[in-house]
């Protein structure tokens, strides 16, 4: 063999040598047994401090200590959340970049026309990390005792009560309106702006009911400025034991949660997805989460990946159907 041909061979050997040194650097991320190797950011495509945000950052500060590596709260709001989820489908799908993905987010699939993300085929879940539903309530002292109370006055006055909600659109709204139509009955549906106008609200007495998340009324409940008929879960929330849910209350097939939950851009390795899957139910299991959450009235609870893909899909079924029932443009 001449010199130049030995040469050649060597210069070969190490070019493939390189080039396999290289790509497994690269591919080395998004193996199960490294991961994580460095800090993963988990965008909530929301403003800090809401009651979603808050728990994320229990979440993350447990997982950070179980993996020693941190997991970092990155707050990308803007235009209801289309911001934080755009950067989030745009990012590597490595496991270093994750999202909080929520109920709303099913609803904005079914009332937006068109949106620069598709929560159904662009993410791949992990896990819920909280659900919870919303409180009936009207103001204490009120003649309506129960939601059949409420139910007798509306069919005997059609059009005469209002319930009030938040935003025309948002998941409150639509639970009103879910549950005119179960229910049968002709009501006015009062959109206020914030959950502090849709309060007032109630306690003036402006309106007959009011829908919302019970963070949002904690106050006034726990103040017994108001009353709750009823909680809107498929069982009685368990820091209300003594609230019935509307189906104990006579009104069949009515059930409304939403939920909080992580996801990865699509392509992530589903083993990453597992890894993080087992990590957040770790991490709701903690006394800490279990305690703010019972407080707040939320069930922290994790889901696996399938399942919360099957829910994000229900939702989004279920949504468009009573937008549709309802009449309200699309967006």
């Amino acid at each position: 063999m001449s010199v130049k041909s030995a040469a050649r061979l060597v210069r070969c050997a190490v070019a493939a040598t390189c080039g396999l040194w290289l790509a497994l650097s690269v591919a080395a991320p998004a193996r199960a047994d490294t991961y994580p190797s460095k800090p993963v950011r988990i965008i909530v495509p929301y403003g800090p401090g809401g009651i979603a945000d808050v728990t994320m950052r229990m979440v993350a500060q447990n997982m950070s200590e179980r993996f020693g590596k941190q997991f970092v709260i990155e707050n990308r709001p803007g235009a209801g959340g289309v911001v934080g989820m755009q950067g989030a489908k745009d990012a590597a799908p490595d496991g270093y970049t994750l999202v909080m993905v929520g109920g709303g987010l099913t609803i904005a699939k079914a009332l937006f026309k068109t949106l620069p993300y598709n929560i159904e085929t662009d993410f791949i879940p992990i896990s819920t990390t909280a659900s919870y539903g919303l409180v009936i309530t009207t103001k204490a002292g009120s003649s309506y005792k129960n939601i059949q109370d409420v139910i007798t006055a509306a069919k005997a006055k059609p059009g005469m009560l209002n319930f009030g909600t938040i935003n025309a659109g948002s998941a409150q709204n639509l639970s009103a309106e879910l549950f005119r139509t179960l229910a049968g009955i002709n009501v006015t549906i009062v959109p206020y702006k914030t959950t502090p106008e849709l309060a007032n609200a109630v306690l003036r007495g402006d309106v007959d009911a009011a829908f919302e998340y019970y963070v949002g009324f904690q106050s006034s409940i726990t103040n017994d400025q108001m009353t709750v008929l009823a909680t809107t879960g498929s069982a009685r929330a368990s820091n209300l034991p003594n609230a019935p849910t509307v189906i104990e209350s006579g009104v069949a097939g009515y059930e409304v949660t939403s939920w909080n939950g992580l996801a990865a851009p699509a392509g992530t390795p589903a083993e990453i997805v597992a890894t993080l899957n087992a990590a957040v139910g770790e991490a709701l299991k903690s006394p800490e989460v279990q305690k703010f959450s019972n407080a707040a009235g939320m069930d922290a609870r994790s889901m696996t990946s399938d399942d919360l893909r099957k829910r994000i899909q229900s939702d989004v079924a279920k949504w468009a159907q009573v937008i549709d029932k309802a009449g309200i443009e699309k967006r």
